[in-house]
């Protein structure tokens, strides 16, 4: 028994720190290897027991970490990003957004090039792709949830609850909708949401094939379709949100702040 299942607490912890830093903008390369490797490892298990026993560890495990994934509220990304506010903040974000899962794809592609080529190393082909399809997705639901700050669509206040939001948000590529049959109550995941994730991660898990051609174009062609679909879903959501968001959140929508404190990071 791994240190992982013999102690679940600990291991969804590590996982959840693992899949957090995989969402950094300011990762390098290597360390989003490193970190793509140590998250297969913790996803390695659920693979042993067969096809759909490790999609629904990937399920678990999205449904596990997204509580956790370290969403901004409005001050905070203004402050990061020059004080930029409505859609020139949104485009910001969903810009950065597949950059991050842009490198992600390279990093999953360069890892699968090395690993094809020192049998029997394509065994672990699955793990890794699961980890970076659950790294791509939790970028994405980060994405979301900022979105949703950025035009004033609020989301619930629990961390549960504003998790099942987000994944719901995610799997139907629209805003948060609070009346969506199915939804869940509370923190859990209702029946209709757990299979449109489900649905949503098995579509993503093979769009995401491409990445581990054992060649260095895997990683080139991998990190193209990862930012390509991010961005897709980003414009999807944000178009949603900009037609509901809040009255003051349109006002907004002129350009950037001025000000002291309104310098950041791009």
């Amino acid at each position: 028994m791994s240190a992982s299942e013999s102690t679940p607490g600990s291991g969804r912890a590590e996982t959840g720190r693992t899949v957090a830093a995989l969402t950094d903008e300011a990762a390098t390369a290597a360390h989003r290897a490193r970190l793509l490797v140590r998250l297969a490892g913790h996803l390695g298990t659920g693979l042993r027991r067969g096809p759909r026993a490790f999609l629904q560890r990937l399920v678990d495990v999205v449904a596990d970490v997204v509580p956790h994934l370290p969403v901004r509220d409005l001050a905070t990304l203004q402050r990061h990003h020059d004080g930029l506010s409505g859609d020139a903040l949104a485009a910001r974000l969903i810009r950065n957004a597949g950059y991050v899962t842009a490198g992600v794809g390279a990093a999953g592609g360069g890892v699968a090039a090395v690993e094809w080529a020192v049998p029997p190393t394509l065994l672990t082909a699955p793990v890794l792709l699961g980890a970076e399809t659950v790294a791509v997705v939790a970028v994405e639901v980060k994405l979301l949830g900022e979105l949703h700050a950025v035009y004033g669509v609020p989301l619930p206040q629990a961390p549960g609850a504003r998790a099942v939001a987000l994944i719901q948000s995610w799997a139907q590529r629209r805003g948060f909708n609070p009346v969506s049959p199915g939804l869940g109550t509370g923190s859990l995941l209702g029946a209709a949401a757990r299979d449109q994730l489900r649905a949503q991660l098995l579509r993503r898990f093979g769009r995401n094939l491409s990445t581990l051609a054992p060649m260095l174009a895997g990683a080139a062609v991998g990190g193209y379709l990862n930012r390509r679909a991010t961005q897709s879903l980003g414009e999807a959501v944000r178009a949603d949100l900009r037609r509901r968001g809040a009255p003051a959140a349109r006002a907004a929508l002129a350009g950037p702040l001025s000000g002291p404190g309104s310098t950041g990071q791009p």
